[in-house]
């Protein structure tokens, strides 16, 4: 898989989520934001080096919930209904913030 580093971007440390691919190897994500939608809670994330078949624009949409030792849990959401509603949301609260 080629990957290529984003260099133009600087993120805090605590902007920083680290999650586990299938194949155990470590991806870096940038949380661009937190989404409630229909009682369940989403991140918006953006990995900080391109993955394979993603432009350096788009972010994806990971259901987050609690494991049994409470640990927050990310689990990529593939419903197409929801990942729209998700970033209706996130597009809605960013034209309100930049309205006020």
């Amino acid at each position: 898989m080629e990957e290529n580093i984003i260099d133009d971007m600087e993120f805090a440390d605590d902007d920083i989520v680290t999650l586990l691919s299938a194949n155990g190897e470590e991806i870096d994500f940038v949380e661009i934001a937190g989404i409630a939608h229909q009682g369940n809670f989403y991140a918006i994330l953006q990995p900080v080096e391109l993955l394979e078949g993603m432009s350096e624009d788009e972010a994806l949409v990971f259901k987050v919930s609690r494991d049994e030792n409470g640990n927050d849990k990310f689990e990529i959401e593939l419903d197409d209904d929801i990942i729209d509603a998700v970033f209706t949301e996130y597009n809605r609260l960013l034209d309100e913030a930049q309205n006020n």
